[in-house]
């Protein structure tokens, strides 16, 4: 599994994820204890083993679905700013009140989905482009 260090991982269920599959994932405990788990958290669980088999050390905090904007902006490590300004244009819906802006987790989550898309397809066509180089000749003036 691909873990990276001080990169932020949300996992975020939707009602679908969180039901029992029959003779889905189960949690044993050392007393033997079962407990039948939905398949997306035994995901996150392997997440967490992951980092921590590779002597990372994992923190787990709980988010609520809509959050203040800018804790939302430290929860996927963008620039407050940053997505100030991307829900100022419209790229993600908010609400506000006297004192907070509030957006949804979901949106913002699929909202960076997609901006590392983006980025990442802009690189790949960089990638792709022909060289500048001409081959390593010179021309004479």
């Amino acid at each position: 599994m691909d873990v990276m260090p001080s990169r932020p991982e949300i996992f975020l269920l939707a009602d679908s994820d969180r039901r029992l599959v029959p003779d889905g994932p189960t949690l044993v405990g050392p007393d033997g204890g079962r407990r039948d788990i939905p398949p997306k958290v035994y995901e996150v669980l392997r997440f967490v083993e992951a980092a921590m088999l590779k002597g990372y050390a994992v923190q787990v905090t709980p988010l609520r679905d809509e959050l203040p904007i800018d804790e939302a902006a430290d929860a996927i490590e963008m620039d407050r700013e940053e997505l100030r300004l991307f829900a100022g244009r419209g790229d993600i819906p908010f609400r506000s009140d006297e004192y907070v802006d509030w957006v949804k987790l979901s949106d913002v989550l699929a909202f960076n989905a997609r901006l590392n898309a983006d980025r990442e397809q802009a690189l790949q066509t960089l990638a792709e482009e022909e060289s500048w180089d001409d081959g390593g000749s010179t021309t004479e003036r």
